[in-house]
């Protein structure tokens, strides 16, 4: 426990001067009933008398009751911990030549960023989210952040590019979870570090680090080393859980792009592994609806986060309930308050 007000700990000090003076009252009462005998000192002496010790109970209570409203006065401040829907999410999109496909409308990227601002709009303050695009290369497009017109205008400038890189994504994700939670970034599997480099100073390490997930959107399969695998293992290794969603078709399609026939086929199988190697989901979507409800179902997780919170009010409720009763006890008692 701590205080803001420690100084107020000084007004303690009338609580032994106010012992010493009821004390004194007492005294001066005995005398004053045995130097005059009036019926009413007399009275009240008897009744005393009747009480025993409990005729002292009134006092006592308000002394409590005061002790307790000087403490208070300091304003103390207990560590207690609240249930907080925070962390951090990473939206990496798949920004390959396939995410033009006209299957989903009016394509499949912007599908994809339409659900996505979606889920941006529905996250509380306490989550930040980044935005991360690959495709043969893995780019940095926001580190994350609250702001949600920051994170919505990213998302407006993803486009599709070239070839699909599933580990760019996974390493680029980990290095900007990385730079906003005072991590080390990864650097090695060949994988370019240009948005990390450019990066502002690393933020202090933040218990958000703990509850960080990737949200790994992609339309097809992985023809670009490195190995999306060991990418993976680098996530589970820092307690990153990555969530994929798959657009499209396992068995395989061909579609239009920009005026060109392709086939293109989701690789369900690396999807769900990697997935099940962090500990996340795999998720298919066919349609812009179940994007909708795949986005839906992924939320940042509840943590207990330990805050300072100031107790004054609860010390002063107290305080006052105790006064009070001492009041009321008096008054039935003997008529008066202490």
């Amino acid at each position: 426990m701590s205080f803001l007000w420690p100084i107020s700990f000084l007004s303690l000090f009338a609580i032994p001067l106010l012992v010493l003076l009821y004390l004194r009252m007492q005294n001066r009462r005995k005398q004053f009933a045995v130097r005059y005998g009036s019926l009413g000192l007399v009275q009240q002496a008897a009744n005393g008398r009747a009480l025993g010790s409990r005729r002292h109970l009134p006092a006592l209570l308000f002394l409590l009751g005061l002790a307790i409203l000087f403490f208070a006065l300091a304003r103390p401040q207990m560590s207690v911990s609240l249930p907080k829907v925070e962390g951090i999410v990473i939206l990496a999109f798949d920004v390959s030549g396939s995410m033009s496909a006209t299957d989903f409308e009016p394509t499949r990227m912007e599908a994809a960023k339409e659900v996505g601002r979606e889920f941006v709009k529905r996250q509380p303050s306490t989550v930040k989210v980044g935005i991360v695009s690959f495709s043969d290369n893995g780019f940095s497009m926001q580190l994350p952040t609250n702001d949600q017109e920051a994170i919505l205008s990213s998302i407006d400038r993803l486009h599709p590019e070239r070839g699909t890189s599933l580990a760019n994504g996974i390493i680029i994700s980990l290095n900007t979870i990385a730079n906003a939670t005072g991590q080390p970034p990864i650097i090695g599997m060949d994988v370019p570090l240009d948005a990390s480099s450019s990066a502002p100073a690393p933020a202090p390490v933040s218990d958000a680090g703990d509850s960080a997930v990737i949200v790994l959107i992609t339309d097809g399969e992985n023809n670009m080393d490195p190995d999306p695998l060991q990418a993976a293992q680098f996530a589970a290794d820092r307690g990153v859980r990555i969530h994929t969603i798959g657009v499209g078709s396992s068995a395989g399609t061909v579609l239009e792009v920009n005026g060109f026939t392709v086939f293109t086929q989701l690789d369900e199988a690396t999807l769900q592994q990697i997935a099940e190697i962090t500990d996340g989901n795999y998720y298919n979507a066919q349609t812009e609806e179940d994007l909708q409800v795949i986005y839906e179902n992924i939320d940042p997780q509840l943590v207990m986060v330990e805050e300072k919170t100031e107790v004054t009010a609860i010390f002063a409720g107290v305080s006052i309930l105790i006064l009070l009763v001492a009041g009321m006890i008096s008054l039935l008692w003997f008529s008066h308050v202490p």
